[in-house]
């Protein structure tokens, strides 16, 4: 076998390793999301809007680096489920804005520990994490090469 070969391992491949880590970090997150009522994509939503609401749904998406058509059954579930409500904006009634409602925005106070407990389930300090993070940017999908915090 040469170096070429070695290179086709699948053990080797990034592609395999950034996908089954994925995998493994939503099946973390998963039992401890689920006494929130909350999926790893709407908890991404739920992020996002905690930092910044209300906002249109294509600047959501963008910010979640996903397509407005994937963020918007998301946004439709938060809403029947009370947490955010879409609303006409007063600046200009082509635009839907999306709004934290007062359950949405007292979420966050029981979601502030969630970054604590995906710590501790994988047996790793803040500071591992954002070593970890940072080192993914160039495949995040993130808008712009600022550093991000951490959680």
């Amino acid at each position: 076998m040469t170096a070429s070969d070695d290179l086709l391992k699948l053990e080797n491949q990034l592609c395999f390793a950034v996908v089954t880590a994925a995998r493994n970090v939503v099946a973390i997150y998963r039992p401890i999301l689920e006494p929130l009522g909350l999926t790893h994509p709407q908890y991404l939503v739920m992020l996002a809007l905690w930092e910044r609401a209300p906002r249109t749904l294509n600047d959501l998406a963008a910010d979640l680096a996903m397509e407005p058509g994937t963020a918007s059954p998301l946004v439709k579930r938060l809403e029947a489920d009370g947490l955010v409500v879409r609303q006409r904006s007063v600046d200009d009634e082509r635009r839907l804005d999306i709004m934290l409602t007062d359950a949405g925005s007292r979420l966050r106070e029981r979601a502030v520990d969630v970054p604590h407990q995906v710590m501790a389930a994988v047996g790793m300090g803040v500071d591992q994490i954002a070593t970890l993070r940072d080192g993914l940017s160039a495949f995040a999908g993130r808008r712009s090469s600022e550093p991000v915090r951490t959680p």
